[in-house]
């Protein structure tokens, strides 16, 4: 069992390795844009990424939100686009919240690796 755990804990850090090689790489410029940097372009913040991960859902959310009540109070008669709003704010959270488990996953792992 421990070299069973100890061998899932390794693909795990390799994946998260490999999408953060990814991320880095490819996108540089998006996120520097939405200000995800710290002072200088080398220096990537996690915690800034995050914030803006999340504003974006709540973003989301709230507009949502606006549209269905717009459609609810009679002002508007998209419902299509209201429930597709829905859908997408819903479907972002899901997505938050799969990235937010996995990161605790792999800091319960780190956490539990002898020193």
């Amino acid at each position: 069992m421990g070299t069973e755990l100890a061998g899932l804990i390794k693909a795990d850090l390799a994946a998260l390795t490999n999408e953060a090689n990814r991320l880095a790489i490819a996108p540089a410029a998006d996120l520097s844009a939405q200000g995800a940097f710290n002072n200088s372009p080398s220096e990537f913040s996690f915690t800034q990424t995050m914030k803006n991960a999340i504003a974006s859902v709540d973003g989301e959310d709230r507009a949502a939100g606006e549209r269905m009540a717009a459609v609810d109070a009679g002002k508007s008669d998209d419902l299509v686009g209201a429930m597709l709003a829905s859908q997408q704010a819903s479907l972002s959270f899901s997505m938050l919240m799969q990235v937010r488990n996995k990161v605790m996953g792999a800091v319960d792992e780190l956490i539990k690796l002898p020193v």
